[in-house]
């Protein structure tokens, strides 16, 4: 087996399965819950030039002998904070620690363009993302709802170890992404 990361665009023909898995997911999990009328579906809310460098973002696709089996993305949120969106694996791959490894990329990816901070948002349906970041140092930006299915977004950030510390004390800084 070869497995390897492939910075690219969402429009790469690799990626159109994946994305249309992703997309397969929100619509079964959310419908229209959290979208406003008139408003894009999820998958459509970012043009594919959003993710490309030159607008402070990467589009990475985690490939097996040449299939993406995950992938993700982010772009720039503000100055300092890089904002993840996309990260998703092949849903008949799911439990082999796949999106720790896209998650661990992405990481490294945000602290080589210089980031300090990543935000992100999952929504109320996936509780194995919610997992997935907690369990990578994320902290929730969020109460937990008196009711799970209370439709809304949920917000995490974790700030990144890159030697630049800005008067945070120890306690509040988070260890360099490893690979």
């Amino acid at each position: 087996m070869n497995e390897h990361f492939l910075y690219t665009t969402p429009l790469d023909p690799r990626a159109k399965p994946l994305l249309e898995g992703l997309s397969f997911e929100y619509d079964s999990r959310y419908g229209d819950v959290l979208r406003e009328p008139g408003a894009p579906r999820e998958i459509d809310r970012y043009p594919a030039e959003v993710f490309a460098p030159s607008h402070g973002g990467n589009f990475v696709l985690l490939l097996r002998d040449g299939i993406a089996i995950g992938g993700g993305a982010f772009m720039r949120h503000d100055e300092r904070t890089a904002e993840l969106k996309r990260v998703w694996t092949h849903g008949q791959l799911r439990r082999q620690g796949l999106a720790s490894k896209v998650l661990a990329e992405l990481e490294a990816q945000v602290l080589r363009q210089g980031y300090e901070r990543i935000y992100l948002t999952t929504g109320f349906r996936q509780p194995e993302a919610v997992g997935l970041y907690l369990g990578h140092g994320y902290s929730a930006l969020f109460d937990p709802p008196i009711d799970p299915e209370t439709p809304r977004k949920l917000p995490f950030e974790k700030h990144l170890d890159t030697g630049r510390h800005h008067g945070r004390p120890a306690a509040q800084r988070v260890g360099a992404v490893r690979r």
